[in-house]
């Protein structure tokens, strides 16, 4: 019987297109449009000035592009810029089964090393919806265990998505791909104690950037332990909850239960944490449905069963990107405001005297249940008092969700509400219709030449 790191590495250089489940394609092209969308947005954030010095200052071959910039980087300086900009708004999707957040892993890591390489449209969908497998099958392995113990997936488990993705655009052998997740194994980190902060994006970067750095350095004859998935005190044995599965029964489940179909990608909404979805969800079906004024609202409390507040980590948020991870001010805003956009998250709107008066009424608690569960995968307890009024429901869906989706004009209206300030209306439309179109690209330089480009602003 193969170890599981075999197997891994065998159905990662193997597996050809034509195995790909029906949509996947379609799919991983409308992650690819979402995961543009909000790191067009995010060369706005605080976080892009400190990475373009830092390109600026280590020089090297600009081979690659940095996404809303007209110099481009090295393959792997691109992959980390690219990928710190894709996470620095917290607006890019999620993967239940990873816990976290794929696709600003992969498609930094994927776009660069195939413009690298100069593959195909569907040669990098291909890679991207592989690098998926492994974010969602190793997700698993790792267990929300892995998350409690403070540890951000996101990154951790990323690196090894980011190292199949990369690994297979470089036609890398089953021996090298061994290899290279190794060298991936070695680089794994990212902790949750950062979420708050410009580290929390920097994570995403690191992750892409050491993905790419481990399959080239694998193609290049460098070694590591080629077991990494089944020896003591390897990556498992070092991360892993006690609630994570096996990894020996989930390598069995590739090229049959497809990440990509199930439990497939939620496309977030709102630029915040996916810990505040359902709450979030709760608070629009109530403002559907009730009118009130706001000085009624005696108070608003917000039940977390075990696992599914574990990333909101602020609680009276003095600056924007720590109000993302703030159940308090994410209600409020909502509820003073009647929606949540990219201007929700500044410095100035956290402390508005109007906001900082309701989020005094919100009251989070633990709701006791033997399960545990994680951001995408669990329910809230939503209680809202009006006087003697109160109303309660349990929300179970995610906004973002298969279950609660967001449709393809949906996408489109917030890729053009990220890109339009950023790139121009006619631009950002260009770069759409292209990403579109991602899979009949005889050349994925055709999309990565449009992302060069200097910001509007």
């Amino acid at each position: 019987m193969l170890s599981s790191t075999v197997t891994l590495a065998q159905f990662l250089t193997s597996t050809q297109p034509e195995s790909a489940p029906k949509g996947a394609f379609e799919s991983a092209q409308r992650t690819l449009i979402d995961t543009l969308g909000v790191a067009l947005a995010g060369l706005a954030d605080p976080t892009a000035a400190p990475v373009d010095q830092w390109l600026a200052t280590i020089g090297g071959t600009p081979s690659c592009t940095v996404w809303g910039r007209t110099k481009g980087a090295s393959v792997a300086e691109a992959a980390f810029a690219n990928g710190v900009r894709a996470h620095a708004l917290d607006f890019d999707d999620s993967l239940p089964s990873l816990n976290g957040h794929p696709s600003s892993v992969l498609w930094p890591a994927a776009l660069a090393t195939g413009e690298f390489v100069g593959a195909s449209g569907r040669d990098v969908l291909w890679a991207y919806i592989l690098g998926l497998e492994v974010a969602g099958k190793l997700g698993r392995a790792v267990g929300n265990g892995h998350y409690a113990k403070g540890w951000h997936p996101t990154a951790t488990v990323g690196v090894f998505s980011a190292t199949a993705t990369a690994g297979r655009l470089m036609q890398l052998t089953s021996e090298q791909m061994q290899t290279a997740l190794g060298i991936a194994a070695s680089q794994a980190s990212g902790l949750i104690c950062n979420f708050g902060t410009m580290t929390k994006p920097l994570h995403v970067g690191h992750a892409a950037r050491s993905g790419v750095l481990a399959a080239f350095l694998a193609k290049s004859g460098f070694t590591a332990n080629a077991a990494v998935f089944d020896i003591k005190r390897g990556f498992l044995d070092a991360y892993a909850g006690a609630d994570g599965s096996p990894m020996t029964e989930l390598v069995e489940e590739l090229g049959s239960e497809w990440e990509i179909s199930n439990p497939g990608i939620y496309v977030k909404r709102w630029p915040c944490c996916y810990c505040t979805y359902r709450p979030i969800g709760g608070v629009l079906e109530f403002l559907e449905q009730h009118q009130f004024r706001i000085e009624d609202i005696t108070e608003i409390r917000v039940g977390f069963p075990p696992g599914t507040a574990d990333a909101l980590i602020t609680e009276t948020p003095t600056s924007g990107v720590a109000a993302k991870f703030s159940t308090a001010y994410v209600l409020a805003a909502l509820i003073v405001d009647r929606e949540l956009s990219l201007a929700t998250f500044t410095d100035e709107q956290v402390c508005r005297p109007e906001i900082k008066t309701l989020m005094a009424k919100i009251q989070c608690y633990d709701v006791e249940d033997s399960n545990v569960y994680n951001a995408n995968v669990g329910y809230a307890d939503l209680t809202i008092s009006i006087g003697a009024e109160n109303y309660h429901v349990r929300v179970e869906r995610t906004p973002g969700s298969p279950q609660w989706p967001v449709t393809d004009e949906d996408l489109k209206e917030k890729f053009h509400l990220c890109c339009d300030a950023v790139a121009g209306q006619a631009h950002a439309a260009t770069i759409l219709s292209t990403a579109e179109r991602c899979k009949d690209l005889n050349s994925i330089q055709k999309l990565t030449a449009l992302l060069s480009f200097k910001p509007k602003f």
